[in-house]
This record gives C-alpha cells, sequence and structure tokens, in this order.
C-alpha cells in the first residue's frame, strides 16, 4: 500500500499479495548434478516420456497439488470477503506448464464458483509484472504459487516505496505468525536507517486476525 511520504510514482496501489508456501520447487526436492539418485531419476524420465535430460543436469521438483492449492485461494476469497475488498487474481503460468500450474488453476476457477459474490480473474505471470509496473491499481489481492509469491511480492514492496513498508504473515491451520517481508537487517543496528513501518504494519495484520480491529 502506498503510504504518504513515500517515494513512488504510483497513487492508490492497495495490494495484497497470498501465497502458498509450502509446496512449488520451493518444496527442497532437488537432485545434485552426478549424483546416483539423479540418474535414476533421469532414466525414469526418459522412458516415460521419451524426452532425455543431460545426464550433467541437476533437477528440482516443482510440486503443485489441489489440496494446497485449494487452501490458499480458499484462504484469498475468504480474506477478500472479512476484509471488504473486491476481487481475487490468480496468477499462473498454465500455458506452459500445463499439469503444475494447470492444476492451480482449475483449482483456483472451481473454488471461485463458489464465491460468485466476488470478481475473479486470471493472468499469466509475465503479464502480471507488465501490469504491475503500467497500472498496479487494477490489482486487489494476488493469489500465486510459492515461486511467483515470492518474487512478485518484492515488486509489488518496490511499487508501493521498498520493502521497509511491507508487512506479511505466515498463516496456518492453527498457528499464524506475522513479520516484515524484508527479514533482519543487522548491517543497519544502531545506525538510525531501519524503516520501522513493516514491523508495524505486521502487527496491525496481527491484530486483525485477532479480530482486534479497534486496537489494529
Amino acid at each position: 500500500k502506498v503510504y504518504p511520504g513515500m517515494n513512488t510514482p504510483f497513487k492508490d496501489v492497495d495490494i495484497v499479495v497470498v501465497r502458498e508456501n509450502t509446496e512449488d520447487l520451493y518444496a527442497g526436492i532437488e537432485f545434485a548434478r552426478d549424483d546416483s539418485g539423479t540418474k535414476q531419476l533421469l532414466d525414469f524420465v526418459l522412458d516415460a516420456t521419451g524426452k532425455e535430460i543431460r545426464k550433467d543436469s541437476a533437477v528440482s521438483l516443482k510440486v503443485i497439488s489441489q489440496t494446497a492449492s485449494r487452501r490458499i485461494v480458499e484462504f484469498a476469497f475468504e480474506y477478500v470477503r472479512q476484509n471488504g475488498r473486491k476481487k481475487v487474481t490468480a496468477v499462473h503460468k498454465a500455458n506452459i506448464l500445463k499439469f503444475s500450474d494447470g492444476l492451480f488453476l482449475d483449482t483456483a476457477r472451481e473454488v471461485a464458483k463458489g464465491y460468485s459474490d466476488i470478481e475473479f480473474g486470471d493472468m499469466l505471470v509475465d503479464a502480471t509484472c507488465m501490469e504491475l509496473v503500467r497500472k498496479p491499481q487494477m490489482f486487489d489481492v494476488l493469489v500465486l504459487p510459492n515461486l511467483y509469491g515470492d518474487i512478485i511480492s518484492d515488486l509489488c514492496a518496490g511499487l508501493v516505496g521498498s520493502m521497509g513498508v511491507a508487512p506479511g504473515a505466515n498463516i496456518g491451520d492453527e498457528v499464524a505468525i506475522f513479520e516484515p517481508t524484508h527479514g533482519s537487517a543487522p548491517k543497519y543496528a544502531g545506525q538510525n536507517k531501519a524503516n520501522p513501518m513493516a514491523t508495524m504494519l505486521s502487527g496491525v495484520m496481527m491484530l486483525r486476525y485477532l479480530r482486534e480491529k479497534d486496537s489494529a
């Protein structure tokens, strides 16, 4: 969100990025170059698809499940409903990644049918990046798989001034942790340079999550 005094050419920007953060390439399922397990995987891919991967490759698996996709998209819609927002946009690359991102998109569209009172759309991740730097005001709530969410959340922070004003939350079924998106910055300790807004706004998010709206 753009706040008064921030160094940004944009006005009236208020975007929420809802990022699935347990799957995708960040699941950490990787196979090192020349490892015996990697060789078995490459042989399996060749047998199953007829496509040969170079023998000197390292491999990471992009994991997208219907369960996690449904959970994060439902969260996005519920967030819109509970916070007076208007629209959910699912961000993906399903035109190329037809099975993984395709599953995410299909799940998002299916969930959207249960929220007919809320506007829904979807957009390719590259097109989303282009429109964010052209017309960020067109976006409200974005819901994304893990990798795209990581990248686009930083892009959105840049649009509104810096990471120093971008709050964040990790919300699970039973536990929620609220923290600024920038993490720690020990190199600025004691220099009176750190911007506390992201930390303060993360506290505001926590209070709203606890339904303490007056305190927030």
